[in-house]
């Protein structure tokens, strides 16, 4: 009798481009409890790598990720102060929304509940024309996250938000697109060549640039200012800033040196 293939998060690196898989294909890559549990480590991993510069998420196969395994949902507590599968989700959705360089979703087929989870946690969001997009807590009375749910506001909107988690239902990249939920949307035969071009650019940019604005973006609570000055002071003091300007003007590609 064939086995099913189990279920895994694997990850290679290359020319400076990590990219995670999300591989559950029997389940359209469904996330287990044992699949949120590897994840932040393998990003611990991989964000102290100094040869990683960018990082890619994706799904094995046809389709991004299906949402978290609803059996993992039904499986007893165990031991005292285990995690549930939410915190579990949330734990690795908070790991990869701080992933110190720049990470880049890229979405086939269905990226639902779990899957749009941790694609929203990524910094840039690629699409196949014909993905579909879903936030469904409300077809199994589950309250989404706090935290999560603020994410998802800070991207698309408050409206677009309560749609999303009011209905459950699912949007194609059209509406995904004209959301902000995706950045951009491409033929399938063309997404991995974009993909390849982008995280090119990604890796060949300042890294000390693209953790200030990381950091920025996400919101430091009023500690934006002391961020830029340490930011502006790194820039200086590593030589980025005098490298960008002359490579700049001498008309080729900077070498920067700062890393995170």
């Amino acid at each position: 009798m064939q086995t099913q293939p189990t279920a895994r998060v694997g990850h290679t690196v290359t020319d400076g481009v990590a990219t995670v898989v999300l591989g559950n294909p029997a389940k359209r890559n469904a996330m287990t409890t044992g699949m949120w549990r590897a994840l932040p480590p393998l990003l611990d991993g991989l964000a102290a790598d100094p040869g990683v510069r960018a990082l890619v998420l994706t799904g094995e196969g046809s389709t991004f990720c299906a949402g978290a395994d609803i059996a993992s949902l039904r499986e007893p507590g165990g031991p005292p102060g285990a995690e549930s599968p939410q915190s579990l989700s949330v734990r690795a959705e908070e790991a990869l929304a701080a992933f110190p360089k720049p990470t880049v979703a890229v979405v086939r087929g269905h990226c639902v509940g779990g899957g749009c989870q941790l694609a929203v946690a990524c910094d840039l969001r690629l699409a196949a024309e014909g993905a579909l997009f879903g936030v469904t807590p409300a077809k199994l009375g589950i309250v989404y996250p706090a935290t999560t749910t603020r994410r998802l506001v800070s991207l698309v909107g408050p409206s677009a938000t309560k749609y999303l988690l009011f209905t459950g239902e699912l949007i194609g990249t059209a509406r995904a697109l004209r959301t902000g939920l995706v950045d951009e949307v491409l033929p399938e035969e063309e997404l991995d060549a974009r993909v390849a071009e982008l995280t090119g650019v990604l890796t060949v940019r300042s890294q000390l640039t693209q953790a200030a604005a990381k950091e920025f973006v996400a919101g430091l609570g009023g500690r934006e200012a002391h961020w830029a000055e340490r930011a502006a002071e790194q820039a200086r003091e590593g030589g980025d800033t005098t490298e960008g300007v002359t490579a700049f003007l001498e008309r080729r590609a900077p070498r920067f040196t700062w890393s995170v």
